[in-house]
């Protein structure tokens, strides 16, 4: 096995995109894995209060993961965080299906789920759609 530079890590097109069909709403959409700092910020703004007193806030979850990841043809988010409370709306079945290719893309794991609990500061709504 190779080992890489660093300019090839940084190089590196390590997006993943996958089509789900969505009978629901008679069609598909493109779904992408998040980046890293999008990672980051999704699971920051799952998280309320610090430390010993730090709870896991599921409000949206669904949603807030769907609106970060479906993209169009370029690339580019199709949802805004306006979006958020009018997704949630939606059919739980349908946003679940998006939600399950959304976490594997973005390597999110049951696991991961406990972590959200260690310290970490809030972050808000807005902050996860500034890139």
């Amino acid at each position: 096995m190779e080992l890489l530079t660093r300019e090839q890590i940084l190089k590196a097109d390590d997006s993943q995109e996958r089509l789900v069909e969505v009978p629901e709403w008679g069609g598909a959409v493109k779904v992408r894995g998040m980046t890293g700092r999008e990672r980051d910020r999704f699971e920051e703004s799952c998280v309320e209060g610090k430390g010993k007193n730090a709870r896991v806030n599921l409000k949206n979850l669904r949603a807030k993961l769907v609106a970060l990841s479906c993209v169009d043809d370029e690339g580019n988010r199709i949802f805004t965080e306006r979006d958020v409370e009018e997704l949630s709306a939606k059919s739980a079945s349908a946003l679940n299906r998006i939600f399950q290719v959304a976490q594997d893309l973005s390597g999110i794991t049951s696991e991961d789920v406990d972590e959200l609990t260690k310290n970490s500061e809030k972050t808000t709504l807005g902050d996860l759609f500034s890139d």
